[in-house]
């Protein structure tokens, strides 16, 4: 026990006073199951470079800050997997085998005391800090990690990658008959009637009735089951991956929400997970380093330049039992990990999780709130029922939580599929995974101008074109993997977020080309098909309506429900931003346009209420 005490106190300087305090801060490490060499670095306020050295000089050994840019990549390291799990790296460095290493407490009293019998040793080990391992490992390994980045998904489950899937032919084919369904919608009033109706009917009706279906089931007003809770100190390890390009900007407020969050902070595998060609960004970075959470992974430059691509160039770094995905303008609930780590405990067979996403702009104006309304219906009332029915779920861009283990099974993100997050949700459905979602809460922040809106959006229509066309690619594979119900549910939901506005579009324009030619009885129905047409038009943006409307006052944003009157204008600009995804489908169809963050004028974070309490219903996970 003396070494250990001696340890301790010479690492931890005058952060320890006493014996009796060394003890005790060695028994907390052990009692979280914690390194103690990093719970010092977090609770003594001491940087994790300044803890390796000062155990390297107690031991008499070598010591670097860095793995020295001449020593090569470990041969041994052949999985991309392993790579969060290696500890030592050898290297012949001049005339010397050198282990240059990052020991834990235990394995450096170990060394310590072989040293007093063989002290020739000390010549051959060098300590490092746990990070400046990770990332010379990630360093050397770049290749293989961009390599796994890109061809994970299509090694581990071909046929299921934009990148294979989505050839120009296809592409092509898609869009015709795109064109095609939105020119039969324009002559529905014309031609073919008993025909056309009730095919139009199929893509925009089943939807509204979700939306109703799905209002129906918040209307009930569901408990949040009681789950056990895990205890504070028996947490697990959890990863946040934060990926960033070009927002220097949002770093403060991230370091800000992350340094929020209650969970022990020694759990906590928090990645910045930075573009190379991001150079503010990183430096941005660099600068909050000295918290040991905080970890920097630079992704090389190579197409494609997509969020997925960098997230799987970061997941064979991921340390954590459960991993989560924050984007760059995100203020996560404090207690959102410790909730979702005590609903995966009680339920064994549940793989992902996906938080409510909550606007806390939605009052600058009129664009925000319509944002607003939809992400209140999408997040908490569309993804929740669809989970109690167990129908395929598209995930929503961040706050996912995953089973790490699940997550690497699953093949990862489709780096080439500009919306990743609902391609994985019906690829983990197909994999009969479980998906749930649960009432923590993470605040974001709308687009404010039309060019900001119609740049997301259009990205986001291009990438539902995507999942849509790759796993309907083997219809009857397909079929096998998802079952009849829940192939017709995805024909109709993923379908209908494509071509609804569209359709809509045409509908209203067919409705206002009759007013303006027969006046004022051009809005009354001559015959039934015209009536059903009319129908299929108000059940559009009735549910809608409904949906946004139970959604906005749900979070208390009910004095923004006027402007949910404004939704035909909304689908018109869908409408748009479905033609240029077309458009941007056959002529680069990886592109990823940015979304500027950090522009709102509005307060954010807790300022804008974001520790505000959950609502007592949740959806059934």
């Amino acid at each position: 026990m003396r070494p250990a005490i001696d340890l301790a106190r010479f690492v931890l300087g005058s952060a320890c006073k006493s014996d009796k305090q060394a003890l005790d801060i060695l028994e907390l490490a052990l009692i979280s199951e914690t390194e103690p060499l990093g719970y010092f670095a977090i609770h003594a306020g001491i940087s994790e470079e300044d803890i390796y050295a000062r155990a390297a000089e107690w031991c008499g050994l070598a010591f670097s800050p860095v793995v020295p840019r001449p020593v090569p990549a470990n041969p041994s390291v052949m999985h991309p997997e392993a790579l969060a799990e290696v500890r030592t790296l050898r290297a012949k460095v001049f005339d010397r085998d050198v282990l240059f290493t990052c020991a834990g407490f235990s394995e450096l009293l170990n060394i310590r005391t072989r040293l007093v019998k063989q002290p020739e040793l000390g010549n051959s080990i060098c300590i490092v800090p746990p990070r400046a391992l990770r990332s010379g490992l990630a360093d050397r390994s770049a290749k293989m990690l961009l390599d796994q980045a890109r061809t994970r998904l299509a090694s581990r489950w071909p046929f299921a990658s934009a990148h294979l899937d989505l050839t120009m032919g296809v592409r092509a084919i898609f869009a015709a008959g795109l064109a095609f369904l939105v020119l039969l919608a324009a002559l529905t009033p014309f031609v073919l009637q008993p025909v056309l109706v009730p095919f139009l009917a199929f893509l925009l009706l089943i939807p509204s009735g979700l939306r109703l279906a799905a209002c129906y089931q918040l209307s009930r007003g569901e408990e949040e089951p009681i789950v056990p809770p895990v205890a504070y100190e028996n947490l697990p390890l959890y990863t946040v991956l934060i990926p960033l390009r070009d927002e220097a900007n949002m770093v403060p407020q991230l370091v800000s929400a992350m340094s929020r969050l209650d969970y022990p902070p020694e759990k906590l595998d928090i990645k910045f997970v930075v573009e190379s060609t991001s150079e503010p960004t990183l430096d941005a970075v660099l600068s909050v380093l000295d918290d040991s959470r905080f970890e920097l992974i630079i992704v090389p430059d190579q197409r494609p330049g997509t969020k997925p691509k960098a997230l799987n160039y970061a997941l064979p770094l991921a340390r954590g039992e459960f991993v989560v995905v924050y984007d760059a303008e995100d203020i996560p609930q404090s207690d959102q990990l410790q909730r979702a780590v005590n609903i995966f405990r009680d339920q064994p067979g549940l793989d992902c999780l996906q938080a409510e996403l909550v606007i806390d702009n939605a009052n600058e104006n009129w664009l925000s709130a319509l944002f607003s309304g939809e992400y209140g219906g999408q997040f908490g009332i569309m993804l929740p029922a669809l989970s109690k029915w167990n129908m395929p779920l598209p995930l929503g861009g961040t706050s996912n939580h995953f089973r790490l283990q699940s997550l690497r099974e699953a093949g990862g993100w489709d780096a080439f599929n500009v919306t990743e997050d609902a391609d994985l949700g019906i690829r983990l459905t197909r994999l009969r995974y479980r998906t749930g979602t649960f009432t923590s809460r993470t605040y974001e922040e709308a687009p404010i101008t039309l060019r900001a809106w119609l740049a997301q959006r259009t990205r986001w229509m291009k990438g539902w074109m995507q999942t849509f066309i790759v796993h309907n690619r083997y219809p009857v594979a397909f079929l096998k993997d998802i079952g009849w119900r829940n192939f017709l549910i995805f024909q109709a939901y993923v379908g209908g977020m494509i071509i609804s506005a569209p359709l809509h579009s045409v509908f209203l324009g067919v409705v206002l080309w009759r007013v303006l030619t027969q006046g004022g009885s051009g809005f009354i129905p001559y015959d039934i098909w015209s009536a059903i047409q009319l129908g299929i038009l108000i059940a559009g943006y009735g549910s809608t309506f409904v949906m946004s409307t139970m959604g906005l006052t749900r979070l208390g944003l009910g004095h923004l429900v006027a402007y949910q009157f404004l939704l035909p204008l909304y689908w018109i600009m869908s409408s748009v931003a479905a033609i240029l995804a077309v458009h941007e489908l056959l002529t680069r169809p990886y592109f990823w346009a940015k979304t500027e963050h950090g522009v709102t004028r509005l307060a954010r974070g807790a300022d804008a209420g974001a520790e505000v309490e959950s609502p007592s219903r949740t959806s059934a996970v």
